[in-house]
């Protein structure tokens, strides 16, 4: 039987932006990926809550990967009660793709704290974990993989948005339209 390598990046999503759909691509193309799904979060138990609602962050995420069949959304920890533990996806993910062999995508900065995750030595067991250094931090590492992205946040899109600057050229066009027609992050 022929696994089907599937990459894992979650994150809040708050909102969805170029530099999170460039890591997606660039680790589907380097890690001989056959699809990436984006996992929104819907509470980490490292951060305070999203502003966006689930359904927005889903929304914007359906929007901003629409047109490219190698990128899709996992919606899964949406549907269960918070906090959101990684354990616990892939747990939920393997039950439901036994063909497939989950790569785990993380950058430097959350790969840091993966021994502080609930069951991290399980989710290591779990899937393949591959860590890019984060855009202007040089890896140091050798395990952590170069990625040259780009040094967009979600807390600078959802600040421009809240000084009325535009967020053109930051995330999809059809992401800043969501974002502007339900007046998101005022």
């Amino acid at each position: 039987m022929t696994l089907l390598r599937v990459g894992l990046l979650g994150g809040s999503f708050d909102p969805v932006h170029y530099g999170h759909l460039r890591a997606a691509q660039w680790a589907l193309e380097t890690f001989a990926l056959q699809q990436v799904r984006l996992v929104p979060a819907r509470q980490s138990p490292f951060k305070g809550p999203c502003v966006a609602s689930d359904a927005d962050r889903r929304a914007m995420l359906e929007l901003a990967v629409e047109g490219n069949p190698a990128l899709a959304v996992e919606a899964c920890e949406l549907d269960r009660e918070p906090p959101s533990y990684t354990v616990d996806t892939l747990k939920t993910l393997i039950a439901r793709s036994p063909e497939a062999l989950f790569t785990l995508i993380l950058g430097s900065d959350a790969a840091t704290g993966l021994d502080r995750w609930k069951d991290s030595a399980e989710v290591r067991r779990l899937a393949e974990i591959r860590v890019l250094a984060r855009p202007g931090n040089p890896a140091v590492d050798p395990a952590v993989v170069p990625f040259e992205g780009l040094a967009i946040s979600s807390t600078d899109i959802r600040d421009a948005v809240r000084a009325s600057r535009s967020i053109r050229y930051l995330t999809p066009e059809s992401v800043r339209l969501y974002i502007e027609e339900k007046g998101l992050y005022k």
